[in-house]
């Protein structure tokens, strides 16, 4: 290859690099006083809250990191023995008007296709982009979502 075939080259790579920019405006919920005091209420109560793990599985390959009530008669976490894996409780559990919300305020919404936008409320609502939503897919439902005025609370990152 000569220099003018590897410029050639070079032109159609950054040209198939350049995405189309979208502009998505920053989108913010008007909250009233109460929401706002029970999202930090309940931000509070998370970060203290402890992480809840199968009995031993730290110590065991099979099983997997996530919470199963323990169920055998001489199991300590069952007895909540001090020192044993925390116990899922009723306390533990967030106040019951911000419960399931966003961070943010929002009502999350899973979107899988531009179509699945309409049906949303743009004062309460944000759209989630399902994972397993292409690329290709990702930037039509931006787009539109832009257009409508919704908030995408996963939105593509723009390395720049």
């Amino acid at each position: 290859m000569n220099e003018e075939d590897i410029n050639k080259s070079e032109e159609t790579v950054t040209e198939k690099m350049q995405v189309e920019e979208i502009k998505a405006p920053q989108i913010t919920i008007a909250l009233d006083d109460e929401t706002k005091r029970l999202l930090g209420v309940r931000k509070t109560q998370k970060s203290k809250k402890p992480v809840f793990l199968q009995t031993d599985s730290h110590k065991k390959k099979k099983l997997k990191d996530y919470w199963r009530r323990p169920d055998g008669i001489h199991n300590k976490t069952r007895y909540a023995l001090k020192g044993k894996c925390p116990l899922v409780e009723a306390g533990y559990g967030s106040p019951a008007l911000v419960r399931g919300l966003h961070p943010s305020g929002f009502d999350e919404v899973i979107v899988n296709n531009p179509k699945d936008l309409e049906v949303l409320e743009v004062e309460r609502q944000a759209a989630r982009i399902a994972h397993t939503v292409g690329e290709r897919k990702r930037s039509l439902i931006e787009k539109k979502a832009s257009e409508m005025g919704l908030k995408v609370l996963n939105p593509t990152r723009r390395d720049e």
